[in-house]
């Protein structure tokens, strides 16, 4: 009798902990449930929720906290504030240069197209959109221009890419802010004929700003002459309208000194007989 009430009390001892286990397990899987009940949006992004059965949800979620069905809905979450996409694209001009160009995008996801874009595209959009975009607009565009042109015009160039390649993404529901163009670089051969080509340019607006001044200071020379020529045919008819203009231009021209020697033509005589 004593061992049967010994083997009872083991039993009930090892018991007490099965049930103690067994309540652990439904805490941590109620725990389980209630967490995955729930997800948390971030400032500035949409959410989306993925049903494993009927796919991904019509609707959208804006930032906070929100339900969800455990273990059968994934969220995922889309930043839709500005964001910048940096990529490198090499192309040929139309004079056969190759062009490296780096581009700067700016842009943000159409918010009320964030299920849509999931749907059609994915999360990884950038990518499968963003990158083979900007490829293709600037092999487009750069094929266009002559490699000169990329340089003098290189305003145009960027508007061009700007506004291809906003049509361009609008269609997948990314919508473009700005676009800059970091970096036009050319083979160092095209760098050098560039260069060579400046310099040509400079030494001929000098020589051409030499020969303008040579040529004013003829034209002003010119003008000189015909001045003094002007003046002397002044002088002329003044001699012939006046004998005594001679008397005057000599008085203007004395220096004050007597003459050593008196002749008839003299000064003095001249003014001896007066």
């Amino acid at each position: 009798m004593a061992e049967t009430s010994n083997f009872a009390k083991k039993g009930k001892e090892t018991k007490v902990p099965v049930a103690w286990v067994k309540r652990i397990i439904l805490g941590i899987i109620a725990i389980i449930l209630i967490l995955g009940s729930f997800f948390v949006v971030p400032a500035g992004h949409k959410g989306v929720i993925f049903n494993t059965f009927t796919g991904v949800r019509d609707k959208t979620y804006d930032e906070g906290l929100h339900f969800k069905l455990p273990f059968f809905e994934k969220p995922y979450r889309f930043e839709v504030r500005t964001r910048v996409y940096n990529d490198d694209a090499a192309a040929a001009s139309k004079d056969l240069q190759i062009v490296s160009t780096r581009v700067a995008l700016n842009y943000h996801i159409d918010k009320d197209k964030v299920n849509t874009l999931f749907k059609n595209i994915g999360p990884d959009y950038e990518l499968r959109i963003i990158n083979p975009s900007i490829q293709e607009v600037v092999k487009a565009i750069t094929a266009k221009h002559i490699a000169e042109e990329l340089i003098t015009k290189r305003e145009n160039a960027k508007e061009e890419i700007k506004m291809s390649l906003k049509e361009r993404l609008a269609k997948s529901y990314i919508i473009l802010d700005d676009l800059s163009i970091t970096n036009f670089d050319f083979s160092p051969e095209f760098n050098h004929a560039i260069e060579a080509k400046v310099t040509a340019e400079q030494n001929a607006l000098k020589e051409q700003n030499n020969l303008k001044v040579i040529e004013f200071q003829a034209q002003q020379k010119i003008v000189q002459a015909r001045g003094e020529a002007e003046a002397i045919k002044i002088v002329n008819e003044e001699l012939l309208k006046s004998p005594s203009y001679i008397d005057y231009l000599t008085i203007q021209r004395w220096d004050g000194k007597m003459p050593l020697a008196l002749g008839s033509g003299s000064l003095l005589s001249i003014t001896g007989q007066r």
